[in-house]
């Protein structure tokens, strides 16, 4: 057995509370469904927000989907000019059976530009 990190990411048009959630949950359920990972299977989870989203922590998401024992971390961003605003971001650490090659990571929204790479090969 193997530790792997799925990536994903997305983003929201303003930043309100509903608007966290919602997109984090959808992010968080992608990942879920894209992997096919059991709660237990998650070493930890770290979430970075850009530094314009402040009305809510996307950590809680991962509590209301029932991932109570899972350790989770939120940071800031660094600010590099010219990233994308309003980003929400995300690194899933697991214990799998699977290669890295059949990770599949998620990149929603305007964070598809993120990685069009990895976007691209999940198309297929």
């Amino acid at each position: 057995m193997w530790t792997r990190g799925i990536r994903g990411a997305t983003t929201i048009i303003e930043d309100k509370p509903a608007e966290v959630v919602a997109a984090t949950r959808e992010l968080l359920e992608s990942l879920w469904r894209e992997n096919n990972f059991e709660p237990e299977d998650i070493s930890s989870i770290l979430f970075t927000v850009t530094s314009d989203i402040r009305s809510a922590f996307p950590a809680e998401v991962a509590r209301q989907m029932g991932w109570e024992l899972v350790p989770l971390l939120c940071f800031q961003e660094i600010e590099v000019e010219g990233s994308i605003p309003l980003c929400i971001r995300v690194l899933i650490t697991i214990n799998t059976d699977k290669r890295q090659d059949e990770i599949r990571h998620v990149y929603l929204r305007e964070a598809m530009q993120l990685r069009p790479d990895l976007v691209k090969r999940n198309q297929n």
